[in-house]
């Protein structure tokens, strides 16, 4: 029989182990890493997207946006959300009054899968076209106040997702104006503040500095990372000369309102992700393991998207071991440190429904003007009752999809 004096002294040598490791057995997400791999979800970049959880069935993706919630006051004044076939205001029901959707509880629970393997699962607020902004600080609180009720750790009777609680929100902020984010993301911090886990806000700007939509609320809120877009832009990737990464290094270390702020490379997850700015595995990680050993803000790469970069022979997966194998060899401490081997995905079966699918084009290789208060809304054609937006814009004659910057 352990008598209670041994038995209490090695509950607390195991009290570290948990807090690293977490209750479930998991190793939990950690920010501070530098080989940290997010990867969005939800827009079926490549025509053959899989359920939430077929992308958390293995280690190598950290953080998953789901994309996007695209109109912030759509009918009845509740949002709009599009995750393409696996839950939209224009295949799945919604509630009433409001074109918000009740998604499937099967998505609740692949929510929870992804969760219990220590992975973040955010909310992507934006687009390239998508509907949004604020005319006032008090607007912008108000809608923090409903994202934080429907989608994280609030209360409310209409949650799309039901009881599971995102991990955060990220902004993907490229149309309307650029003022009062701040004011937005100061809010979802303060109710974030009393929470029982931590939430995180991030953003997606586009390279060139400072980002025209959201650079000033990067300067003014506490964002936890940004995901810059290194491609469709003269300062991608693919132009080395103009590649601006120390720039956002510097921001992160002169003028972000977090100091610890992280900095992720964001990248194309295939050669058709993107109109331009996509690198194979090899030139990636060459930019990866010079970040890790330069920029203390680096954190690490984003791909636009789940089932681009999965169906481009694993990118995702290769870039991450990459990324860990650099950051372990420049310091151990950098990078993650299970040496479990990964769980390999057995063939998923195809869609019962075929999923609607969008060419991504570049937009421009400049970054986009600062619009004025005056321009008209991007989206004026608003699709009937029985279209998908998608299906709309197949014969609309947009350069780009209605989605994030392509």
């Amino acid at each position: 029989m352990v008598s209670a004096a041994i038995f209490l002294h090695g509950l607390s040598s195991l009290i570290p182990l948990a807090l690293v490791v977490g209750l479930s057995g998991v190793l939990a997400f950690d920010g501070t890493k530098k080989d940290n791999l997010a990867v969005y979800w939800g827009q079926d970049g490549a025509g053959s997207q899989q359920n939430l959880a077929f992308y958390c069935a293995d280690e190598t993706i950290d953080v998953i946006p789901l994309a996007f919630l695209y109109i912030f006051r759509g009918t009845g004044g509740d949002p709009v959300v599009d995750l393409g076939a696996e839950c939209s205001d224009w295949n799945t029901d919604v509630f009433p009054g409001t074109d918000l959707v009740k998604c499937p509880s099967a998505m609740a629970n692949d929510i929870k899968t992804c969760q219990s393997k220590g992975k973040l699962v955010t909310l992507s607020l934006g687009g390239a076209t998508g509907q949004v902004g604020f005319s006032s600080d008090s607007q912008a609180q108000t809608f923090a106040d409903q994202i934080w009720n429907e989608f994280l750790g609030g209360s409310s009777s209409t949650r799309p997702f039901g009881d599971a609680v995102l991990d955060g929100v990220d902004l993907d902020i490229e149309s309307g104006t650029a003022a009062h984010y701040a004011a937005f993301v100061n809010r979802i911090k303060s109710h974030a503040s009393g929470a029982s886990k931590k939430f995180y806000v991030t953003a997606a700007p586009q390279c060139p500095y400072p980002d025209a939509f959201i650079g000033d609320a990067l300067n003014a809120a506490p964002f936890d990372a940004v995901y810059v877009q290194f491609y469709n832009n003269f300062c991608g990737l693919n132009h080395a000369s103009d590649y601006n990464l120390a720039t956002w290094d510097n921001w992160a270390k002169t003028k972000s309102a977090n100091k610890n702020v992280k900095v992720y490379i964001g990248a194309p997850g295939s050669a058709d992700a993107a109109g331009e700015g996509y690198v194979d595995v090899g030139t990636l990680s060459n930019y990866v393991s010079e970040a890790q050993q330069q920029f203390s803000s680096f954190g690490g790469v984003m791909l636009w998207d789940a089932d681009s970069a999965y169906t481009n022979n694993r990118f995702d997966k290769a870039v991450k071991t990459a990324m860990s194998a650099s950051a372990k060899k420049i310091n151990p401490s950098f990078a993650h440190s299970s040496d479990t081997p990964a769980a390999t995905h057995t063939t998923a079966p195809p869609h019962t429904v075929p999923p609607p699918h969008t060419t991504h084009i570049s937009q421009s290789s400049q970054p986009a003007p600062k619009p004025t208060a005056s321009a008209p809304p991007l989206h004026e054609n608003q699709p009937g009752p029985d279209k998908a937006p998608h299906e709309l814009l197949h014969k609309e004659p947009r350069s780009y999809s209605r989605f994030f910057r392509f």
